[in-house]
């Protein structure tokens, strides 16, 4: 799974651990949490960049591309 959308509507998305840091910080945003557990490898996407298409689809490719290398559970 790459991506996440709780009962709130919150998307969270799934990244590596490098890339989790860098969009923590350059969206001014939290780790992602549901029904107060926090998933640590999954960021929270703002509302703002779920207006702009261009931007969250390249997350959405490196998460999907990060969750391939992952071993089945």
């Amino acid at each position: 799974m790459f991506t996440y959308l709780d009962q709130t509507g919150t998307l969270g998305v799934r990244l590596p651990a490098e890339e989790v840091e860098a969009f923590l910080k350059k969206y001014k945003t939290s780790l992602f949490k549901s029904y107060g557990v926090v998933k640590k490898d999954y960021v929270t996407v703002p509302d703002p960049l779920l207006k702009n298409t261009k931007e969250p689809k390249k997350y959405l490719q490196v998460s999907y591309e990060y969750v391939k290398t992952l071993k089945p559970k």
